[in-house]
């Protein structure tokens, strides 16, 4: 089997619902996704803050951990994204070989499952689901909001400084980065 693209590159996993938007979006068979939410809340209302956390880092590449990709496939849920950030995605966790047994696991199961796949030189999630995640993997996950996403600052903070990291420019350190 031939490498995953990403593989020994620094990877960024990237959920939708509860990262860049509230996390209650629901779908419809015609008009697609919506929002049920207050009004307050828009979908992808935070994807500018992210293009501007990523900014400084066009090494680091994005791999979708989304259910957005079962319903439009990877390149489709990635068409949601306004092109710098899809420019950068490589791929997603979504198992097309078995869809129903991956639909079951957990959030963190998934994800580690691709990263011991993909092999990223460095990576970090991105997700407000905190189910599944293997304590060795927890250094490497932001947990968000489901409501406001990335958009509270100790948030924001956390990213900024894993996204450093994985670019390089700082040294891992054991600073907290996640929320029980």
């Amino acid at each position: 089997m031939p490498p995953l693209e990403g593989q020994g590159q620094p990877v960024l996993y990237l959920d939708y619902d509860g990262v860049l938007s509230h996390e209650n979006v629901l779908w419809h068979p015609e008009y697609g996704a919506y929002l049920d939410a207050p009004k307050r809340y828009s979908l992808f209302q935070h994807v500018g803050l992210l293009e501007e956390m990523l900014q400084p880092y066009p090494a680091i590449l994005i791999v979708l951990s989304t259910t957005w990709v079962a319903c439009f496939g990877c390149a489709g849920a990635a068409l949601r994204l306004p092109k710098g950030l899809r420019s950068r995605v490589v791929g997603a966790t979504y198992d097309t070989d078995a869809p129903a047994d991956f639909a079951c696991l957990p959030r963190g199961e998934q994800v580690t499952a691709d990263v011991l796949r993909r092999k990223p030189s460095q990576w970090l999630a991105l997700d407000d689901d905190a189910q599944g995640w293997p304590t060795w993997a927890l250094p490497n996950f932001v947990r968000t909001h489901p409501y406001e996403g990335i958009s509270p600052k100790r948030i924001q903070a956390q990213i900024r400084r894993r996204l450093a990291i994985l670019a390089g420019l700082e040294p891992p350190t054991a600073l907290p980065n996640h929320r029980a």
